[in-house]
């Protein structure tokens, strides 16, 4: 191998780590965003039902 070579494989492997490393940010922002608007959609719900005997029990006939 030619220092050229040398230096053409050194380069493309620093950009193949940039890039790998661009894309696990980018899935860390996702998951991020993910967790704040399902924090928010649970903040959203009613905390008690209207009916306070809803769900309490359950109806089995056999």
């Amino acid at each position: 191998m030619d220092n050229m070579s040398i230096a053409a494989a050194s380069v493309g492997m620093n950009q193949g780590q940039v890039m790998q490393q661009f894309g696990v940010g980018v899935l860390k922002m996702a998951m991020n965003s993910e967790a704040q608007g399902t924090e928010a959609l649970l903040e959203s719900l009613p905390q008690e039902s209207l009916d306070p005997n809803l769900g309490k029990s359950v109806d089995i006939q056999a």
